[in-house]
């Protein structure tokens, strides 16, 4: 059965609107040869676009053409905002940013172990709202957390988790209370992910998986371009991975005997401490990082084989299970290996591991948390907002 007109011209609208996100401004004439459709249908299209204030002219095209110059239209970036907020134990960072996903304002505030439930939730909420004020944003759409922890796949709620502070889960409820916006959250991990597939490291795989080296440990599972949580959303607790080399056995409540023992912060400061690779202190992931970066200038091959050979146990453990044909190495502690250290994963992969298995570095970093959780509430906001175009006319 053909489609009606009327729904002809949502799917024309929305086409349209996606050729605007992936190319940026776009003439009438550009429109029509990206979508094959007519002149009349196209100017019909953007004249409905613009009514509904999805799309403005944003300038002049500098195509050779007689005649004057064609109009760019580009979507309004103004007609939705949102915020991206990095949860870490240690403190919260949030941006703002507009429709297209262009960042207004960005600030952070740390927030000490010592500090209660009331005032950290207190602090960050306020954050919040401060740094929309910054950007002259009166109304948030979206806001999209990255947090450790577990995301409960049915309701998207942060579950409770062991060594993780109470305000965190408190912290959503906050916000929610406080802004007119939509709330949405997701593992750190997920979401850096997301960001090396769109922005960083596997901007040309489907399949792999991201294995976060930071404060803590954590992987991340895309396949077929498809995150993977899992029944309880316990996809990639890398952490809790029963390992050789720790002395004893992770519990349902404690990683202390699993693959964090060997990979997390603690542990690399003091498996550094052992070769007497030394560097400034500071947070843990920022201190493990600091470590790993004088060790690669200090020629300190020991400590960087040891390391190696404790990450392709974790590595080689995910790839026997998943065959993911690429692992990269994320997080702090990742991106200051770079290539020193990812090479060295893949040389011992190969020996423990028959499946082929490339090891790349992420090109992200710690920053990846949050510009996962941007690209996450900016998709959100246009599924949203563009939805619109299929009521219109």
């Amino acid at each position: 059965m053909p489609a009606s007109p009327r729904t002809a011209r949502a799917i024309n609208d929305r086409l349209a609107l996606r050729l605007l996100q992936e190319h940026g401004p776009l003439t009438a004439g550009q429109l029509k040869q990206l979508t094959g459709l007519s002149r009349p249908t196209v100017a019909d299209l953007v004249e409905r676009l613009a009514v509904a204030d999805l799309i403005e002219v944003v300038g002049e095209s500098g195509e050779q053409r007689r005649g004057p110059n064609a109009r760019l239209y580009g979507i309004v970036a103004g007609r939705a905002h949102l915020a991206a907020l990095d949860v870490r134990t240690e403190g919260v960072t949030v941006v703002v940013a507009d429709l297209l996903g262009v960042v207004l304002a960005e600030a952070s505030v740390p927030i000490g172990d010592g500090t209660g439930t009331g005032p950290a939730v207190e602090q960050a909420v306020t954050l919040v709202e401060r740094t929309a004020k910054e950007a002259g944003v009166d109304r948030l759409h979206t806001v999209g957390i990255g947090a450790p922890g577990l995301i409960h796949p049915a309701t998207g709620e942060l579950r409770d988790s062991s060594g993780l502070p109470e305000w965190h889960r408190r912290l959503v409820a906050a916000l929610q209370e406080r802004l007119p916006a939509r709330v949405i959250v997701e593992n750190e991990t997920n979401l850096a992910a997301l960001a090396e597939r769109r922005d960083g490291a596997v901007r040309d795989r489907d399949t792999f998986v991201l294995l976060w080296l930071g404060h803590g440990t954590g992987a991340a599972v895309m396949l077929d371009g498809a995150l993977r949580r899992g029944a309880s959303g316990g996809t990639g607790e890398i952490g809790f991975l029963p390992v050789p080399g720790t002395g004893g056995l992770p519990s349902a409540t404690d990683c202390a005997g699993g693959f964090h023992a060997l990979a997390g912060a603690a542990a690399v400061v003091r498996l550094a401490e052992r070769y007497g690779v030394t560097a400034p202190g500071g947070e843990p992931g920022a201190h493990a990082a600091g470590l790993v970066r004088a060790g690669i200038d200090g020629g300190a091959e020991l400590f960087l084989d040891a390391l190696a050979e404790r990450l392709a146990i974790g590595v080689s453990s995910v790839v026997a299970v998943l065959d993911p044909g690429c692992v990269v190495l994320g997080g702090e502690v990742g991106q200051a290996g770079g290539e020193e250290l990812a090479g060295r994963v893949a040389e011992r992969l190969a020996g423990m591991s028959p499946l082929p298995t490339e090891v790349r570095v992420g090109e992200l970093g710690g920053a990846a948390v949050l510009r996962g959780a941007l690209l996450m509430a900016r998709d959100a906001v246009q599924r949203a907002v563009f939805a619109a175009a299929a009521q219109l006319g």
